[in-house]
């Protein structure tokens, strides 16, 4: 190769090489800004600002739930220089080798984006870590908060927050690994409002790492916006007192305001204190309240599906009126060889049968409305009787999940022609294979919050307003819309039948003589639900005064025995305060409070007896 080819040579290789450093600085510069964002780290720092959550109050402004401020270390790989690893580790309140292992999970995750090294450390802890955290370059604090219940009531309608997982995170791009969400209660149901929206500021930094001032006067800063407050309905003296009436029992207790909607108190028994799922002890906390025989995270006031007892007869009461196979008039002798019953005197029109709450006269009652011998087939005539009795029933609620402003509502059932052809088989049932459904037993089955909704619509003699328990989000006076129901029922049939309940705790004979109030007329009806585990299950519904009713409850004692025994004067305790703000028996409140009917139910042996049972 002479001189003037190798000159060529070596002229193409020099321009190949310059324009090979020209496309890697183009592609440095304008392509890939990674290496911008790493120079930029170095001087500067995007802070997330974690909105405040929206408060929770109650229906007289008293906190249910509050923040309280918390803070994470945070940690930039890249930033950091030799440290004491034992003396950081006695700062944080960790193990000099969980030191090491985050720290190392942190330069995998990236070198020059910040990660979190220890999380919600109190703003005490955070008072002594602060002396000490500039001595360790490349670590600082992010400011959040955590939920704080002033109140202490309240948990399961509450609800709690807990870190989003991968799935959520991918499935929302609002959310960030490290965020938190609302867990069941109103946290889950109102999370978009209550949240917020996060903002973010750069600031500028020395080589301590100590903020130095804003980014370019803020111009790429973004507001953060706090979460909108929830106003509820619920009374949180009412929720307390009632928490600590079903202390040492398992049940629930659900209160309404009948005229809104609006929910007063629902409890859940056996319950748990809210702080137990606040910050680093959630976890821990939360395993053990799920390994707890008694199971306190169950929410029974929303998804216990339980027979209703003898409060149905008051709704197959009502269906039999309208239908016209029974009038106020109509009597039925008490025929224990139907089914059980317990001793009173013969029922002789519909206000005495529910003051007795005859289970033969509904029984009676029930095959009239099944058995019309509309058709000769009596398996057919009985699916025709039950299809009518269907809408009537599901017109109050029933079968249904309620509408209520809280994830987790169960639907009951109301069983039907479906669900027997199912079960059965094709007319291969007739009246005398449902006939316990005419006492509120077998396949029907409803939930508290069902229960007290009913009290409220024969409170309000035939309609109803969807329960709820916010009444307003982010401005106290802008109330939120609810949807009024209105039964099958005529108003005439109410009337009877709310005096009849009257009857079951004012007059002799009534099955709730322990309900009464002094200067309160209580309209109430008893039940009692069969429990083949032990005692049988107490229910009682009522509502008062009788003539401009401002309170509906459903009280559920689980292995009590009779609806007269506990529930009811639960439910007048709770009344009476709520009415009067006073209470005048305070040997029943004595005996409510100190009662420990778990530890009864663990040493009770039931009665084995051939005798029907007996069901009021």
């Amino acid at each position: 190769m002479n001189f003037d080819d190798r000159r060529y040579v070596l002229v193409a290789a020099v321009i190949f090489i310059c324009v090979v450093f020209v496309l890697r600085l183009f592609y440095i510069q304008v392509v890939d800004d990674s290496w911008t964002a790493r120079a930029a780290d170095i001087s500067e720092r995007k802070i997330t600002v974690f909105p405040s959550r929206g408060l929770i109050l109650d229906r007289k402004g008293e906190l249910l739930v509050a923040n309280t401020p918390v803070y994470d270390i945070l940690v930039v790989p890249r930033e950091v220089k030799p440290f004491d690893t034992l003396a950081l580790a006695k700062l944080i309140g960790v193990t000099p080798i969980e030191v090491r292992d985050r720290l190392r999970k942190a330069k995998l995750y990236s070198g020059y984006k910040p990660s979190e090294f220890e999380k919600q450390v109190t703003a005490d802890q955070f008072a002594a870590i602060s002396l000490h955290l500039h001595k360790y370059p490349g670590f600082y604090a992010q400011s959040r908060t955590l939920r704080t219940y002033p109140q202490r009531i309240g948990a399961h309608m509450l609800g709690y927050l807990s870190e989003v997982d991968a799935k959520k995170v991918a499935a929302d791009p609002y959310y960030r690994s490290g965020d938190v969400i609302g867990v069941g209660g109103l946290e889950q149901f109102y999370e978009p409002q209550l949240r917020g929206r996060r903002g973010v500021k750069y600031v500028v930094v020395d080589v301590h790492n100590n903020i130095q001032g804003s980014y370019k006067n803020g111009q790429y800063d973004t507001l953060a916006f706090e979460g909108k407050n929830l106003y509820t309905s619920i009374d949180a003296r009412m929720q307390a007192y009632g928490e600590r009436l079903m202390r040492h029992k398992k049940g629930s207790i659900v209160a309404i305001d009948p005229k809104t909607g609006g929910i007063l108190a629902l409890v859940t028994s056996p319950g748990y204190d809210p702080e137990l799922l606040v910050g680093r002890v959630r976890n821990q906390n939360y395993k053990v309240l799920q390994k707890d025989s008694l199971n306190p995270l169950f929410d029974r006031a929303l998804q216990a599906q339980y027979p209703p007892g003898s409060i149905f007869k008051i709704v197959q009461t009502l269906t039999a009126l309208q239908e016209g196979v029974i009038t106020p008039q109509t009597g039925f002798p008490c025929i224990k060889s139907l089914v059980g019953c317990h001793n009173h005197p013969t029922a002789t029109d519909v206000e005495h049968a529910i003051q007795y709450s005859c289970n033969p006269y509904y029984y009676q009652v029930f095959k009239r409305e099944i058995e019309q011998n509309k058709v000769p087939n009596r398996f057919k005539d009985a699916a025709l009787g039950l299809a009518e009795w269907e809408p009537y029933i599901r017109s109050f609620g029933l079968g249904q999940r309620p509408p209520i402003d809280l994830p987790s509502a169960k639907g009951g059932r109301v069983p039907n022609v479906a669900y027997y052809d199912k079960r059965y088989g094709k007319e291969a049932w007739a009246f005398s294979t449902i006939f316990s459904v005419s006492i509120g037993q077998g396949e029907v089955e409803v939930v508290p919050t069902q229960m007290a909704n009913l009290a409220a619509t024969l409170a309000n003699r035939g309609w109803y307003i969807d329960p709820h328990i916010v009444t307003a989000v982010g401005d106290p006076d802008s109330l939120t819309k609810w949807e009024r129901h209105t039964t099958l029922i005529d108003r005439p049939w109410f009337d009877l039948v709310v005096e009849g309940m009257r009857r079951v705790t004012e007059e002799a004979g009534g099955t709730a003589r322990g309900a009464r109030i002094p200067g309160v007329t209580v309209c109430g009806k008893t039940g009692t639900a069969q429990n083949p585990h032990g005692k049988d299950h107490a229910v009682f519904m009522c509502f008062a005064p009788m003539e401009d009713p401002k309170i509906a409850m459903a009280v559920y004692v689980e292995n009590s025995g009779f609806g007269g025994t506990w529930a009811a004067p639960i439910a007048s305790l709770l009344m009476e305060q709520y009415l009067t703000d006073t209470i005048t028996r305070p040997d029943v409140e004595k005996k409510m409070l100190e009662a420990d009917l778990i530890a009864d139910e663990k040493n009770y042996r039931p009665f084995v007896s051939k005798a029907h049972p007996r069901r009021r």
